[in-house]
């Protein structure tokens, strides 16, 4: 097919094995032409062949970033189609400068971080994983007519820092539940939370509101930190910390003093450093969960993100747009 642009896969040859199958990369054949080489160093000199002549890049996890210097040496390119959810690591502002335009898979990124995100409230509502365990220690039947009222989820405060694509994700599905749901977000005027159904409420009452709070906030220089000691110190007796985010965005100190006096809980998809020491202390209590950053698309999730890849760049070539733009004026509030 005559006039297809050219275009290249840019990530680690990992991720393209992992993302992309045969079907979704014949997909992608049928609509640009695609260089069989995945590029995962853009200064080779077959990297810098094919950047002379690619018009779009499909980027993704290991992509090198598109500095102006890299974009010098690509005078073609028009568009980058990046197939995991945030851009910061790989787009810089140059890419704009160049009227490049930019999509990403954040939307479909989303929906399993908050699938993740809503069955750890609903998990940690009925204190699963605490009486599991007890459970597994006595070995005998519950006496479940003596649960606490404090146990289960009919009527829990949930909070939710930060209207992202995740955080109104995980809005969307908590709605049939019985939760009353708090946010935060400096940028959501009223009438966008009367919209989505939530109470806009300040950052200090959500945290001593909430009986869970739900970290949706990206890592930026102003929110290193921002759940602060005086945040985790305000929240309720028993409450929980879910963090899907960045593990900066917490005080990691202040969290772990917090659950080892037994005041909060905690589950913790992200820490600060990933992974944390083998000897730090939040290993080893027994009230905070942590798994390994695997909220994100994994396993046969990653098909939704090549196939948004390929609608995306069907879009593109046939002139629409893209249905999932990053804007340049945004790109300062990306995680």
């Amino acid at each position: 097919m005559p006039g297809r642009p050219r275009a290249a896969l840019a990530m680690w040859t990992d991720s393209a094995d992992a993302v992309f199958d045969v079907d979704t990369l014949r997909l992608l054949g049928e609509v640009c032409d695609l260089e069989p080489a995945v590029l995962d160093d853009l200064a080779t000199d077959h990297a810098r062949s094919v950047l002379a002549e690619v018009e779009l890049l499909v980027t993704g996890w290991g992509c090198p970033r598109l500095t102006e210097a890299v974009l010098a040496g690509a005078p073609r390119l028009r568009a980058v189609v990046h197939t995991g959810g945030s851009v910061r690591a790989q787009v810089t502002r140059a890419c704009w400068d160049r009227g490049i335009e930019v999509t990403s898979a954040a939307a479909a990124n989303a929906l399993p971080v908050a699938e993740y995100t809503v069955a750890m409230i609903l998990l940690t509502g009925k204190h699963v994983l605490e009486r599991a365990r007890h459970h597994r220690v006595l070995r005998s039947p519950d006496d479940w007519l003596r649960t606490p009222k404090t146990i289960g989820n009919f009527g829990r405060t949930i909070g939710v820092l930060s209207a992202s694509t995740i955080g109104r994700r995980v809005v969307e599905l908590l709605r049939p539940f019985d939760f009353h749901v708090l946010l935060h977000d400096p940028y959501v005027t009223p009438d966008e939370a009367a919209a989505l159904g939530v109470e806009q409420v300040d950052l200090p009452g959500l945290f001593a509101r909430s009986d869970l709070v739900s970290v949706h906030t990206p890592l930026l220089p102003r929110t290193r930190g921002l759940v602060s000691r005086d945040l985790i110190d305000a929240m309720r007796p028993g409450a929980v910390l879910l963090n899907t985010a960045r593990g900066a965005v917490v005080d990691q100190d202040a969290l772990t003093d917090a659950v080892g006096e037994n005041r909060i809980r905690a589950v913790l998809d992200v820490t600060d450093p990933e992974v944390l020491p083998p000897r730090h202390p939040l290993w080893d209590s027994h009230n905070v969960l942590i798994t390994p950053h695997l909220a994100g698309s994994q396993g046969n999730e990653w098909r939704r993100l090549a196939d948004v890849a390929v609608a995306e760049v069907g879009r593109w070539v046939g002139g629409e747009g893209f249905a999932h733009p990053v804007r340049r004026e945004l790109f300062g509030q990306l995680a």
